[in-house]
């Protein structure tokens, strides 16, 4: 039993003690000892329902056959939680205007960048600012987002070895809130008024605000599972009497869940009041507001430190790694990358373990075969993740040219970048749907939809959606006013292909889905298979996908303009259509080993027993 399970208070008896360490501190091992009664015996009341105290390892028979369930989320998480929507908040509200601000010019009249009463057409006019064009505005939202997600690498490499997880959260966001007063500063109506000087100010916010975020997102996500305290599945029996095994995989994958559900609370708030900011009253607004959300983030981390379980850094952790890497792959080296893929077995890192060197081990093998075993599994995540940049690919397309593709249609009065807003709704719609529904029916079926299972799913729902885009794409060429050329149409001429951007729900509400599916596994997979003193690495890993996706996306960038745009939408539907059905043909034998993998015996080389960094 976890210290911090709710107890029975009329069932605690005087019968015998039962007493389990929960951490450590400056006086050695902090041990919470309870008396209950032998019989019967106490029952957790969890989300998922009754559970026993009895908890036994599952047999290869249960697991083949027991309904799985997930475990009690702790309280802890929610606070974490928060902190990751107030910082969403802050990211995407000043992401959301990004587009405007760069591509569109100054509407006539205005200093700020906002709309004019009385001059502006309201119905289908958009803010702007420093009016450098669609491909400018794709090639530096393309930017920031590949340097938002090389950054987790370095966040990652000083919170595991140096600093810890929450003292590298502080920092992080100490730095971005410094590139967010830049980017205020960019849009100040004076600075405005020399598109080359804000330009330049903006780009260094950009960097400067980068560096903080990936600090923060390779960080805040292991920071959040940690909280729950099980890492070997159980089997135990309902109220009901049904015996269960309670997952620590379906625990997590629910904490990831509803984690990202409230990024998308963050960033549909944040998205809409920024929009309407930057609509009514100026971009500086659309860049103040969400630096004063972020100001939130390290008061509700400090208040709430001594409720946290920290994970302590490891020191230098990843030379040793890299080591065992290097000699496992001792002979097995190839250029080939099919022969190299098949080559990742048990066998290949067996020749890596301590044991295999008896006495004769080198000195800074001061590990044991637990942790070779645990380093591998990391590995493999890290190759499964390497399909991701082609899902990412279509991702990103809603963090611009959707955008921009949305502005050439009717829009009713309705901002164009408001539109992308339905990602997050659909997201905080469908996730609670998966969670209570879609997942525990398919697991009362009997089918266990693994994450790699979920994953390959995302990826065909994603392509699914660009498709959507592609087809709406070549309407608004066909029935636009000026043909294959919507944006001039809508710059110089003021008019708008007669389509409802509503038309867009289908392929934001199918991008949300595909989200559940793919983004939200990715979490739950990199935190579950990381070695536990190298989290942070592999969740950076996980997040570099993205910067990967980014730099592809460059190359993109040509068809970024009319009358190319369908021939955008199309491309990116098939790479994403192929990267599924490729990650599914190089990953499937590794879904075979789900549970083995989720169920390696303890390493002694890793941090199991958590402790408060302030109290070590």
């Amino acid at each position: 039993m976890n210290a911090s399970d709710p107890v029975d208070v009329a069932e605690v008896a005087k019968s015998k003690a039962v007493s389990h360490t929960i951490g450590i501190n400056e006086k050695g091992p902090v041990v919470d000892e309870l008396t209950i009664d032998s019989a019967p015996p106490l029952r957790d009341a969890s989300i998922e329902g009754d559970y026993s105290l009895d908890k036994t390892s599952p047999t290869d028979e249960e697991l083949a056959t027991l309904r799985r369930v997930a475990g009690k989320l702790p309280i802890a998480a929610y606070s974490v939680a928060f902190v990751e929507l107030c910082e969403r908040f802050s990211y995407y509200g000043t992401t959301a205007v990004f587009v405007n601000f760069i591509q569109r010019p100054l509407p006539t009249g205005s200093t700020t960048g906002a709309l004019v009463p009385g001059v502006s057409n309201w119905s289908n006019d958009s803010p702007g600012a420093l009016g450098m064009g669609q491909q400018a505005s794709t090639g530096l939202t393309l930017f920031n987002s590949f340097w938002s997600y090389v950054m987790p690498l370095f966040g990652a490499m000083v919170a595991d070895q140096y600093w810890g997880r929450y003292r590298t959260i502080l920092s992080a966001i100490a730095c971005a809130l410094l590139g967010h007063t830049i980017l205020i500063i960019s849009a100040i109506p004076n600075v405005i008024a020399s598109p080359n000087g804000a330009i330049a100010c903006f780009s260094i916010g950009l960097i400067i605000m980068g560096v903080g975020t990936g600090g923060f997102k390779s960080n805040i996500s292991p920071l959040i599972a940690e909280q729950y305290r099980e890492d070997k599945p159980y089997v135990t029996t309902l109220a009901t009497g049904e015996r269960v095994i309670v997952d620590p995989s379906a625990t997590v994958s629910r904490i990831y869940l509803y984690f990202y559900m409230m990024i998308n609370i963050g960033s549909f708030v944040g998205q809409v009041a920024m929009v309407y900011a930057e609509r009514y009253v100026g971009f500086w607004l659309s860049y103040l507001l969400p630096t004063a959300m972020f100001c939130v983030c390290p008061a509700v981390l400090i208040i709430c430190k001594k409720q946290y379980i920290l994970t302590p850094p490891s020191g230098s952790i990843y030379p040793k790694a890299f080591k065992v890497w290097k000699l496992a792959m001792k002979g097995h080296w190839t250029l080939n990358p099919v022969r190299w893929f098949r080559s990742s077995d048990t066998d290949m890192w067996a020749a890596a373990k301590p044991s295999n060197f008896g006495a004769n081990k080198p000195a800074w093998m001061d590990f044991d075969d637990a942790w070779v075993d645990e380093v591998r599994r990391g590995l493999l995540a890290c190759r499964v993740f390497l399909w991701y940049p082609l899902y990412w690919l279509a991702y990103n397309q809603m963090m611009n040219n959707l955008t921009s593709q949305a502005a050439t249609m009717k829009l009713g009065g309705v901002p164009n970048d408001i539109i992308n807003n339905l990602n997050p709704i659909s997201l905080i719609i469908f996730i609670p749907i998966f969670d209570q529904l879609v997942y525990p029916c398919l697991r009362k079926m009997g089918f266990n939809f693994t994450p790699l299972k979920r994953i390959t799913a995302g990826f065909i729902v994603a392509s699914l959606s660009m498709v959507v885009a592609a087809v709406t794409q070549y309407y608004i060429y066909k029935l636009g006013p000026c043909g294959n050329e919507a944006n001039y149409c809508l710059e110089v001429k003021h008019e708008y292909t007669n389509i409802s951007v509503w038309v867009q729900a289908l392929t934001y509400i199918m991008g949300g889905i595909s989200e559940i599916l793919a983004s939200v596994t990715s979490l739950e997979y990199a935190y579950t298979k990381a070695p536990k003193n190298m989290r942070s690495l592999v969740q950076a890993v996980s997040l570099l996908m993205n910067a990967f996706s980014s730099a592809i996306g460059q190359a993109f960038i040509g068809l970024a303009e009319d009358p190319l745009l369908t021939w955008n939408y199309t491309v990116v539907a098939i790479l994403a259509f192929v990267g599924g059905i490729g990650f599914w043909a190089t990953n499937y034998k590794l879904d075979a080993e789900e549970d083995s993998m989720n169920m390696l015996p303890d390493s002694e080389f890793t941090p199991h027993t958590v402790v408060d960094e302030e109290r070590k």
